[in-house]
């Protein structure tokens, strides 16, 4: 199964892929990093069919057109608001739930190709190694209940970043 996830730096609005997952606000409404960055390249039709959509809760998921992207699809998730801990098992059930929705959605579009950043860890300040192997386990549970998914690439925006996923990768044997 660890063949079929990678860890990479790279800007994920570059990525043709089948989808790519947006760490989204509840509101849906533009944000900053991975967010932004996915909206300006997305183009106009992307941040109105969002408006459309509303609301997402936390540890759910939405999917739209990539629009002017190279992904086909946007699956938007929205995480946890770390906020210095507090209880670490709710907030960490919400981030796993994250994945979840976005590979459940996977496997209903027949996506085989998607590309994650390292949600709630810009901004929403959800430690990065905690966040890293929560990732991987979702996702390698979902690998080994039988997925479709070819690829899952977990993108991140700095080397450093890179390097703890790429750690936590390496904690977990097939």
């Amino acid at each position: 199964m660890l063949e079929r996830l990678d860890v990479i730096t790279a800007d994920i609005t570059t990525l043709k892929l089948d989808a790519i997952v947006n760490a989204a606000n509840a509101s849906l409404a533009p944000g900053g990093g991975v967010d932004g960055a996915i909206r300006r390249a997305g183009g106009p039709d992307l941040n109105k069919r969002l408006a459309k959509i509303g609301h997402c809760d936390p540890g759910s998921a939405v999917l739209t057109d990539g629009f002017n992207l190279p992904a086909r699809y946007v699956i938007h998730t929205v995480g946890p608001v770390w906020r210095g801990g507090g209880n670490e098992a709710e907030l960490d059930e919400t981030l796993a739930r994250c994945y979840r929705s976005c590979l459940a959605i996977a496997e209903e579009k027949s996506i085989r190709t998607i590309a994650f950043p390292s949600i709630s860890t810009g901004i929403y300040g959800f430690p990065i190694a905690r966040a890293a192997g929560i990732a991987i386990r979702e996702c390698l549970t979902h690998l080994r209940a039988g997925s479709r998914i070819s690829k899952i690439i977990f993108c991140c925006f700095s080397n450093a970043d890179r390097d703890v996923y790429r750690t936590e990768l390496a904690k977990i044997s097939d």
